[in-house]
């Protein structure tokens, strides 16, 4: 008699993925998070574009470089919230551990947004500016990237632009009211996106 797995043993998720919800296929656009040992080496956030053709070079953009004390003061509340967002679509949750982090494209430029916010921020800030981060919607972090990647999204862009815009927008304002995770309502979502293309099949 062939006994069935007890299906408390093993979850079924939507998709296989890796790291943070980065699918499983050849050459995915997705971002990395590099960290090293040991606990003063800066994290390295970068953005590999998957062309998808073992004939092109895979283009790799080197986003930002975190320094450690900063990325240790965002870490715990990013990988919460990513997690939330992989549970309500049935996908793996991740750990950042060390060494390389696959984390999916939009979950990465929310990421990103983050992160050039913070990396020069006064350290007291930083837990103002990741609870205003918590407090937008996914698609209002997409744009906020997509606005600062054109003309200062690049390692050395610290000081320019739309980076800075980040560092006041995020680091300068306390929320004064606990904040509630929100969610896409309906089927229509936001500006009738429909569900985030970030879990589409």
């Amino acid at each position: 008699m062939i006994q069935k797995a007890d299906p408390r043993e093993r979850p079924a998720y939507a998709h296989r993925t890796l790291g943070f919800g980065v699918p499983a296929t050849s050459d995915p656009h997705h971002f990395l998070v590099q960290i090293p040992r040991g606990n003063a080496a800066p994290v390295l956030i970068c953005e590999h574009l998957g062309m998808g053709s073992e004939t092109v070079r895979e283009q790799v953009i080197d986003r930002v470089l975190l320094p450690r004390h900063r990325w240790t003061a965002i870490r715990a509340e990013v990988q919460r919230a990513f997690n939330a967002r992989l549970k309500e679509h049935d996908l793996a949750t991740g750990t950042w551990k060390v060494g390389d982090n696959p984390v999916d494209r939009l979950l990465g430029k929310e990421l990103c947004v983050l992160a050039w916010a913070c990396e020069r921020l006064d350290p007291e800030k930083i837990g103002s500016a990741v609870r205003n981060w918590l407090a937008l919607r996914p698609e209002e972090r997409w744009w906020l990237f997509g606005m600062t990647a054109m003309t200062a999204g690049g390692i050395g862009d610290a000081d320019q632009g739309w980076r800075v815009a980040l560092r006041y927008a995020l680091g300068d304002t306390a929320q004064n009211e606990p904040l509630k995770p929100r969610t896409l309502v309906g089927k229509a979502g936001l500006g009738g996106q429909g569900t985030l293309p970030l879990f589409d099949d």
